[in-house]
């Protein structure tokens, strides 16, 4: 993603003028190509290396400015240093930067332009950790400050789980605090790309999350535009952007990640995070509204107005959904379920006229191809039992066959959804994992909760991963392709060139 992102805005600035210079360690890469920019270092990006670098090259004339919006964290970490060596930075100030980065800074923030967070606090030992959890109140999310793809980072829903985090994943100091925030569960997650000259700021794309929040934004399925947001809170999601990007004096890219949790009846929007930089996200947005974002942020970067290279795509005839490529089948004692640590090594792009022919598309395309008939195996918490009824009903009326372990077919039977007993692991054999195994299941729907459970279901979910069994993890998801599958049944596939879309 942020190799797009370089290259774009290399050959951007080359087209208005200016003398591109790359610096990249990585081989697999276009942006090292040797025509992608008019020099090429291939080193570390260290304060040192780049500095270096940057000497030598205003030795020979003058350097206008450093990017480092285009790289992820790493070269936004030497924004500070760079800039108090004398070296302009090209873009969203680093100090800026830094606000968006202190949790305590961005909190002030966000008071003083009136924009909710969830509670939160940071915490530089073991009792004040502690203390912190009682008052935001199980479960939170905890994490090292300043890291990358979500590292480290848990779900901790009591004392016990917070005292092992302690011990086990971190070292809590004054010099290396955790952050604690509350977990909004049940909660929408989305994703807001936005690009700004310092004056004008221009939305780009709002991307609604098929996972619920508390998956890591680089694991989770999301769509553009959104599939179940009303009109008014699109409204004030980008009202509140636009807010943020101003407060932040953002100059090129920004993306902002919301939470929408249903308090009282009540759809609230929580901040969860601000990057003023290109987020991984950014090539899908660009390929879904036909806009080339990296190539009109570099330009504004450079002195242009927003105005005169952004024209809006205005309503789109089409849904695009981006969908993680994960790498289980390669490490076959990993666990396959996902958390707020980014397992994902990739992602597709499916698009359509409609959510679930794009849904259905990027599966094909991560390689979880949908079935059309067959078997499908049920089994989720008591919380999720009653969400679960209209995807076991949709699957019911496509001609699957259900079955389900003993609380789930219970739960089901009792609504009148015929389906079939089968037994646990832990119950005799022939179980869940036999028939797995033995290609008699072609979809899985398992949700779990609590370490026993998780550690009880893992070879269900191994099994699935060896056999290229589609398998889900929340009833969202589950219900979402359970649509799809309904729609590949009676429409089939629209194969379609991108230009006909955007």
């Amino acid at each position: 993603e942020f190799d797009y992102c370089c290259c774009h805005a290399a050959m951007a600035l080359s087209a208005d003028g200016f003398e591109t210079i790359m610096i990249n360690c990585n081989p697999e890469t276009v942006s090292t190509d040797y025509d992608t920019s008019d020099r090429l270092y291939f080193d570390p990006l260290t304060f040192e290396d780049v500095l270096e670098i940057i000497e030598r090259e205003q030795s020979k004339g003058d350097v206008v400015g450093v990017i480092v919006q285009f790289g992820g964290q790493t070269p936004l970490k030497l924004a500070e240093g760079l800039e108090d060596a004398g070296i302009p930075i090209l873009g969203t100030s680093p100090d800026m930067i830094d606000l968006a980065e202190d949790r305590e800074r961005f909190k002030d923030m966000l008071e003083r332009i009136n924009l909710r967070q969830p509670q939160n606090g940071i915490a530089r030992s073991r009792l004040e950790a502690i203390t912190i959890a009682n008052e935001i109140g199980y479960p939170l999310v905890i994490r090292p400050s300043y890291v990358l793809g979500g590292r480290a980072m848990e779900i901790v829903r009591d004392e016990d789980h917070l005292n092992r985090y302690v011990d086990e994943a971190v070292v809590v100091s004054g010099s290396s605090p955790v952050l604690l925030d509350s977990y909004l569960d049940h909660a929408v997650e989305i994703d807001v790309d936005a690009i700004s000259d310092g004056t004008h700021v221009e939305v780009a794309g709002i991307m609604e999350h098929i996972e619920e929040a508390g998956i890591h934004s680089g694991d989770s399925a999301c769509a553009l535009p959104p599939f179940s947001l009303s009109e008014d809170m699109i409204q004030e999601l980008t009202h509140q952007t636009i807010e943020l990007a101003r407060a932040l004096e953002v100059r090129g890219l920004m993306n902002v990640q919301f939470a929408i949790k249903q308090i009282d009846g009540v759809d609230e929007v929580f901040i969860l995070e601000v990057n003023p930089r290109a987020s991984r996200t950014i090539p899908f947005v660009a390929k879904a509204i036909g806009r080339p974002l990296p190539a009109i942020a570099a330009s504004v970067m450079a002195g242009a107005n927003l105005k005169d290279r952004y024209t809006s795509p205005g309503k789109l005839n089409h849904i695009a959904v981006k969908e993680a490529v994960l790498p289980f089948a390669r490490f076959p004692q990993t666990d396959t379920i996902l958390g707020p640590e980014m397992r994902s090594t990739g992602e597709v792009m499916g698009i359509g006229r409609s959510f679930e022919a794009a849904f259905l598309k990027s599966q094909q395309g991560a390689g979880n191809k949908l079935p059309e008939g067959g078997c499908v195996f049920l089994s989720v918490r008591d919380a999720d039992k009653t969400e679960l009824l209209e995807t076991a009903q949709l699957l019911s009326q496509a001609g699957f066959r259900l079955i389900a372990t003993g609380g789930t077919r219970s739960f089901l039977t009792s609504r009148g959804i015929a389906v079939d007993h089968v037994n646990k692991v832990l119950e005799g054999r022939p179980h869940i994992v036999d028939h797995i195994k033995n290609g008699d299941v072609q979809l899985v729907i398992n949700t779990t909760e609590g370490a026993q459970a998780l550690a009880d279901s893992f070879s269900i979910r191994r099994s699935t991963v060896h056999m290229k069994v589609p398998y889900f993890t929340t009833i969202r998801s589950a219900l979402i392709a359970a649509r799809a599958i309904l729609t590949q049944r009676d429409q089939g596939v629209e194969v379609c060139p991108l230009q006909q879309y955007v």
